[in-house]
């Protein structure tokens, strides 16, 4: 083989070497449309893991509540209640609690206090236990309770 033959080759491998920029936006463009479909998927998740960790203390509490009136025949005061004895002396003779494995009542996970109130507004004929949602307002569509459908999602 001569010498310039050589000398062409190697030429032409040194062009073929690496990326073009053309070649390299392309593949950035592709991560960064795949970057935002993963948070798109991803993005809901933490406040729907939130909503759910706020429907679980709900049933928490229904069961606590249900126990404690089956025990004194009474619904609590408020959830305070589950966890320490009534001052009534009747009511305190049938207390069997405390009813929650804590020693404080749980904050919902945005950091409000939980509702209660016997009878209840959607529950007449029992209770109704919510969170305020993350909006932090009573009353508003985002509020999480014991009136919720078990398969509503």
């Amino acid at each position: 083989m001569n010498r310039s033959h050589i000398t062409q080759r190697s030429r032409v491998r040194r062009q073929n070497e690496g990326f073009t920029l053309i070649e390299l936006l392309l593949v950035l463009a592709i991560l960064v449309v795949l970057a935002s479909m993963v948070v798109t998927m991803f993005g809901g998740t933490q406040d729907k893991a939130l909503k759910d960790a706020a429907k679980g203390q709900v049933g928490i509490f229904k069961t606590a509540i249900n126990m404690y009136k089956f025990h004194t025949r009474n619904f609590p005061d408020d959830l305070n209640g589950l966890i320490t004895k009534p001052s009534d002396e009747s009511i305190a003779s049938r207390w069997a609690g405390p009813y929650l494995d804590t020693n404080k009542v749980p904050l919902d996970p945005w950091d409000h206090e939980y509702r209660f109130v016997a009878p209840g507004k959607r529950n007449a004929d029992s209770f109704d236990v919510w969170s305020v949602g993350p909006d932090g307002q009573d009353g508003t569509d985002d509020d999480l309770g014991n009136w919720e459908k078990e398969d509503k999602k």
